[in-house]
């Protein structure tokens, strides 16, 4: 059970698995207002980065869990440069079905909502580990504008028009779930660049120290030569992204 190394080596260089900066990431452990020992459980947590980083700056202790070996590695280095290895678990598992041991003050799901086939699915998953009166993260793209055609569609890595919300259309889907949304934090353009753009990097670079003799190769010179292009005429202009707050009602 892992992730295909194609994801781990675009994402190499990456801390955030998402088109969030760490200035976005702190402002919004900020903005939900973290306290001190609160519990956290963060499903697909990817390398780590935010459970590592809130328990340094907040002192939270939590639990991540991610199907990649790759990334959990990082995420443990990452905890102990911190110096919150004590307070921080990493759990190699199956993100789907996890629930939490206790309830947990802030249960997560940051931009992995196919955990639960969909926000609403995610939203049932992430409430069998929250406390009442605890609070949910989803993160989740959306449309910025409308797809001008289904081709514009495809290259933002959808098949459908309605595989994406727009924000308004997020925002009464959570409400229509029985939530409030309490605060969020969007990305922008240039929080986009630095998660899409950095892959190119990554990709080159292995592309140099492996010059054809690898099966992922001809993939890799394929993708660089058409995924610049792709991303600023398609989905830099129409998808958004943000991480929304809820609080059920």
């Amino acid at each position: 059970m892992d992730l295909p190394r194609s994801i781990t080596i675009r994402e190499s260089s990456h801390r955030i698995l998402n088109p969030f900066t760490s200035d976005k990431l702190a402002t919004l452990g900020a903005a939900i207002g973290l306290r001190k020992g609160a519990s956290v459980l963060d499903l697909c947590c990817g390398k780590g980065e935010m459970l590592a980083t809130w328990s340094r700056d907040h002192g939270i202790a939590g639990t991540g869990v991610d199907i990649s070996t790759v990334f959990l590695a990082a995420a443990r280095e990452r905890a102990a440069e911190l110096g919150v290895a004590d307070r921080v678990t990493f759990v190699h598992g199956n993100a789907a079905t996890h629930v939490a041991a206790e309830p947990v003050d802030v249960a997560a799901c940051v931009g992995a909502t196919w955990i639960g086939q969909g926000v609403a699915g995610t939203v049932a998953l992430l409430e069998r580990s929250l406390r009442p009166g605890g609070m949910m993260l989803i993160g989740e793209p959306f449309w910025r504008a409308e797809p001008p055609s289904q081709e514009a569609v495809e290259a933002c890595r959808v098949r459908s028009r309605d595989d994406h919300n727009t924000l308004p259309g997020l925002i009464e889907l959570f409400h229509g779930l029985g939530y409030d949304v309490v605060e969020m934090v969007l990305a922008d353009e240039d929080s986009w660049d630095r998660y899409r753009a950095a892959q190119w990097l990554n990709v080159r670079t292995w592309l140099d120290a492996n010059p054809g003799d690898d099966e992922l190769a001809p993939e890799f010179r394929a993708e660089l030569a058409t995924e610049p292009l792709r991303y600023v005429r398609y989905e830099r202009p129409l998808v958004g992204w943000g991480v929304f707050a809820l609080m059920k009602r």
